[in-house]
């Protein structure tokens, strides 16, 4: 039977859709995850929910405990997780306010701890061919969902990951729309990294809440703005997750 983790980023509230919750506080042989897991069902399929950045949102992208947060999602049994983030926009035909289901990613990333091979034998691990870092089943069912709820979606996109917190700089942004990124943010190519490890299937989708700084016509968006960008389009955003799980 399929059991399917959430992983849920900023500005998005799911325990409502849980039915027969139940909280867990549990610990993992790299520390405490982002907070409490919620297991329940959504539909007919069991689920575990995790918010990522805690259960206030304080946790900031490079301080969260990816391995840990990964970890106990495997050690309840998840065999997919569906993930939820924002990103910035390095082309111009990804506006602010659309989703994309990546297809690829580019990790820049420099202060995350990316493997568990520290604790876990390596004949467990999984260390096979990862020319395709998101799962094909997971994003045919968020296009799909996305496609039938009427959403404005980008069914592609080479994801480039940063640590954060700060933005880009404009010889960065240019420098990674050369290398042929669409969209960069801090949080996806930790997990899928670390859940390609642990043998689950990853997917993810994100809303796009900016234009990064490549862009000379506008100014760069503040904090303010993102965050409005991702509470208009929260609820699209909670129908899209819960359909995807009907159709996995």
């Amino acid at each position: 039977m399929t059991k399917i983790g959430l992983i849920i980023g900023h500005g998005l509230i799911f325990d409502e859709n849980i039915v027969d919750c139940k909280e867990h506080l549990l610990e993992t042989p790299y520390g405490m995850p982002s907070t409490t897991i919620l297991t329940g069902v959504i539909g007919n399929t069991e689920v575990a929910l995790l918010y990522r950045h805690g259960a206030n949102g304080t946790i900031p992208a490079f301080s969260v405990n990816y391995r840990a947060n990964l970890f106990v999602l495997h050690d309840l049994g998840c065999s997919h997780i569906l993930a939820t983030s924002q990103c910035g926009s390095l082309q111009e035909e990804i506006c602010v306010g659309e989703f994309v289901i990546f297809d690829q990613f580019i990790d820049l990333s420099k202060h995350r701890e990316l493997s568990f091979t520290d604790k876990l034998p390596l004949e467990i691990l999984n260390h096979s061919a990862f020319n395709k870092p998101f799962s094909d089943e997971i994003r045919d069912c968020l296009i799909e969902a996305s496609v039938m709820l009427g959403c404005t979606i980008h069914t592609k996109g080479t994801v480039l990951a940063v640590d954060g917190p700060r933005q880009s700089t404009r010889a960065e942004s240019n420098l990674f729309r050369k290398w042929g990124a669409d969209l960069v943010n801090t949080t996806t190519a930790p997990e899928a990294i670390l859940a390609h490890e642990l043998g689950i299937k990853y997917g993810a989708i994100s809303l796009c809440t900016y234009y990064d700084t490549w862009r000379t016509d506008i100014d760069p968006a503040t904090r303010e703005e993102k965050q409005l960008v991702t509470s208009i389009n929260a609820s699209r955003m909670r129908e899209i997750i819960s359909m995807a799980i009907s159709k996995l």
